[in-house]
């Protein structure tokens, strides 16, 4: 279900790697929201990944500390859609984009 992330030429994170749990959306829906369980929730060890530079993992591990577990998993969760495959890629598409945050080191202030 999940496919590999690639973010540049130094980051790669597994399918392997992600565990996603499924649970019944909120809000509107009609009758078929009571029945399927459409919300998707990612969990990502980033602690023990082995396509992270230990140089990114620090940075990830720093900027995005509210969002990471006491035992380094990362939490994502996403109902946009109602559809399950859709709320899956939202989800992959969070973890791109965090990682792309900090793929690069920040320049050097300058005084």
């Amino acid at each position: 279900m999940a496919r590999t992330l690639r973010v540049g030429d130094r980051i790669t994170v597994g399918p392997g790697e992600l565990r996603f749990q499924f649970a019944r959306s909120a809000g509107a829906g009609g009758q078929n929201v009571n029945k399927v369980s459409s919300k998707a929730v990612l969990r990502w060890s980033v602690v023990d990944a082995p396509g992270l530079p230990s140089d990114v993992r620090a940075r990830f591990l720093t900027r995005y500390a509210r969002r990471i577990t006491g035992g380094g998993e990362l939490v994502l969760s996403s109902q946009r859609f109602r559809d399950q495959h859709r709320n899956v890629e939202d989800c992959l598409a969070k973890l791109e984009a965090m990682l792309a945050g900090v793929a690069e080191a920040p320049a050097p202030r300058r005084p």
